[in-house]
């Protein structure tokens, strides 16, 4: 069995799935992979995905609550930026390299906050 890259899956508390659906596919450019819900009414619990990196979004109460905080690392931050805005994404946090690298935020209609990074040169490389 292979294992897949990405080995972690964090999972951000949704209130509204129709909004949040629609926030992350037509603003956010990630695609649905699976939804389930165990009857039809009840809270969803769904897979997204862009660019080889994965999501759950869930409204179940008991997983975890909104306003949580999830980071992406990404190859070039400037021209994401550039799409997002595109999209009408909510950037909550302009490209900046106040952590040592390129990142910017993002925040979906519940709160929660998706961080773009780019490594610089040295953070690559183990310096």
């Amino acid at each position: 069995m292979s294992l897949p890259k990405q080995r972690v899956i964090p999972a951000l508390r949704i209130t509204d799935d129709a909004v949040s659906k629609a926030y992350y596919v037509e603003k956010l450019g990630f695609s649905v992979e699976w939804e389930h819900r165990f009857e039809p009414h009840f809270p969803v619990f769904m897979s997204i995905h862009r660019d080889g990196m994965q999501l759950y979004l869930t409204q179940h109460k008991g997983d975890c609550e909104p306003g949580g905080l999830v980071h992406f690392v990404v190859e070039d931050v400037a021209a994401l930026y550039e799409e997002l805005q595109e999209r009408g994404a909510f950037v909550c946090e302009a490209p900046n390299d106040e952590l040592g690298f390129l990142c910017m935020t993002v925040q979906d209609p519940d709160g929660n906050k998706l961080r773009f990074m780019e490594p610089s040169p040295n953070h690559l490389s183990g310096n």
